[in-house]
């Protein structure tokens, strides 16, 4: 693997030492270095691929120091975005683009970003992106179809555009006329924070990772057999005790409930929703460890550091039980803004059949209670799931028929298939980081399928999204995340955004190939697939 970053900012030190040597000897600041001419990236670079795609040949906006970003009046989040871009441009760019509010409808001049006259058919999450010789304009009809623009603005800038120091420039955009929406409403990713604690920062950097390729949710799974990673004020030894170890008995840690809001807020900014996972009856060692009640026989078991799973539960036929529940659950709903509670509810091994079935039927109303909408992993079709609960698939056959009755019941699916989406498999029989249960996972493993018909008997209609689970028994950094969600977490997005008639390996290894200069500007850790033709400066 390649350390993240390790040139990064050497093109801006040169500059600074030569500036800084001109200065000292002439008394007069160097000239900025000539801008080299660039082609402008092509529309077929972006990933996910748009809708519709139409570009003007010959022609291209330039960004410049006089260039500036309007927003629609009045709107707060129109200019969030806004401030967001600037954000992003101004540190590579070293250009002021200032931020202030559209004084026209028609825009023939900078960057504008309005929440007016977009097609009808973008949705909440859609697009329309204009580029001529003399503005870039975007119209949505909901703030996240803006950002959303701007994720593909960002891709059709050059790489450099990515840089946290000053780079020379010029920073064309390719002209042209994009119309763009999700074919799917969900795109979500999942960061297992239960087997390896990850700290705020390293969540809020996976973040704008994935925001990048136009995810918007953000599945936390926040406890397990080997750790309790949230703060519960009713239940305190869940984090003080539960959180204190992790897989291999490393030191652990969990988030205060200030550093879970923190996370909240942060991935609201990026247009993401978190999706808080209390993985149960199953996959509880670390609550039983903390609460002996929670046992059938009172007697808590120690800590666990292994990978074993299976073996621990819920004791369903205790009342106390569902107190707990009512009690973890409530404070974590109050937190969370987002509609969605993840129940878990797999590999539950050791509780039996009957009293998994009635523990799962009486957690959906305790969710339902707290106002919020329940997802589970799919073995909750199993019991009788609510008419909005989503079943999260997980399995490795294209064939389940309790999933398959259930989504023809109307229960909708999130599409997680283990042989496909989980980005913690092994690339091949080389990759040092990773599992390999549910088979070898290369790129075109990942593109290679359609989540509107993988599952035999669930159609496009019954399907919600798709999401990328990261399990992390052998992930414990920044990097080791970085390594094996790129450039697998893109391909999957773009199976979640992306019409299923645009799926076409050819070119879609080539547009992925595309964002690796990108990667190694922002300093992405990501694996260097062979399946792809790495362009120079990959």
């Amino acid at each position: 693997m390649k350390v993240p970053g390790r040139r990064r900012g050497l093109p801006a030190l040169v500059l600074a030492l030569t500036t800084g040597l001109a200065v000292l000897t002439t008394g007069v600041a160097a000239p900025r270095p000539a801008e080299a001419a660039v082609t402008p990236v092509p529309y077929s670079a972006v990933v996910p691929a748009p809708a519709t795609a139409v570009p003007a040949s010959g022609v291209a906006y330039q960004i410049t120091s006089a260039t500036a970003i309007h927003t629609e009046p009045g709107s707060a989040a129109a200019a969030s975005v806004g401030a967001y871009l600037a954000g992003l441009l101004r540190p590579s760019t070293g250009f002021p683009l200032p931020v202030g509010a559209a004084t026209s409808t028609t825009p023939t001049d900078g960057i504008s970003l309005l929440l007016s006259g977009a097609p009808g058919g973008v949705g909440d999450q859609g697009y329309q992106l204009d580029v001529t010789a003399g503005s870039i304009v975007v119209r949505a009809a909901r703030p996240a179809g803006l950002f959303a623009a701007v994720q593909t603005l960002r891709q059709l800038l050059p790489a450099a555009a990515e840089s946290g120091t000053a780079q020379p420039g010029p920073w064309p955009v390719a002209g042209g006329h994009i119309v763009d929406q999700p074919r799917f409403g969900y795109r979500g990713a999942m960061l297992d924070v239960a087997r390896h604690f990850f700290p705020v920062a390293t969540v809020k950097r996976y973040i704008d990772e994935i925001a990048l390729y136009k995810a918007n949710y953000l599945h936390l799974h926040l406890s397990d057999d080997q750790g309790w990673r949230i703060a519960i004020t009713s239940r305190p030894r869940l984090a003080t005790y539960g959180g204190s170890t992790a897989v291999g008995g490393g030191p652990g840690g969990y988030y205060t409930q200030d550093d879970y809001r923190e996370i909240v807020a942060y991935a609201a900014s990026r247009y993401i929703t978190v999706v808080p996972e209390i993985d149960m009856p199953g996959h509880t060692n670390a609550a039983l460890a903390s609460y002996a009640e929670l046992t059938c026989d009172g007697v808590a078991p120690p800590l666990y550091t292994g990978t074993d799973v299976g073996f621990s539960t819920l004791c369903t036929s205790k009342e106390t039980t569902y107190t707990f529940i009512d009690e973890v659950l409530g404070e974590i709903a109050a937190l969370t803004p987002g509609p969605y509670l993840h129940i878990g509810g797999d590999e539950a091994q050791s509780t039996q059949p009957a009293d998994y079935a009635a523990f799962v039927n009486r957690v959906q109303q305790i969710v339902a209670a707290h106002g919020k909408t329940v997802i589970g992993w799919h073995d909750v079709v199993n019991a009788t799931p609510l008419p909005s609960t989503v079943a999260q698939f997980w399995g490795t056959t294209t064939r389940n028929s309790a999933v398959a009755g259930a989504a023809q019941r109307g229960t909708k699916v999130l599409m997680s298939p283990a042989n496909r989406a989980y980005l913690d498999m092994k690339y091949n029989s080389r990759t040092t980081l990773g599992q390999n249960w549910a088979g070898y996972i290369d790129v075109k493993t990942a593109y290679g399928w359609d989540p509107g018909a993988y599952l035999s008997g669930v159609g496009a209609s019954s399907v919600l999204g798709v999401e990328a689970p990261l399990w992390t028994e052998t992930i414990t950094s920044l990097p080791d995340i970085e390594y094996m969600a790129f450039p697998r977490l893109p391909a999957l997005m773009e199976l979640g955004w992306s019409s299923a008639a645009s799926h076409d390996w050819t070119a879609f290894k080539q547009r992925l190939a595309a964002q690796g200069p990108r990667w190694h500007v922002m300093g992405v850790n990501y694996y260097h697939s062979t399946q792809l033709t790495w362009p120079a400066g990959s």
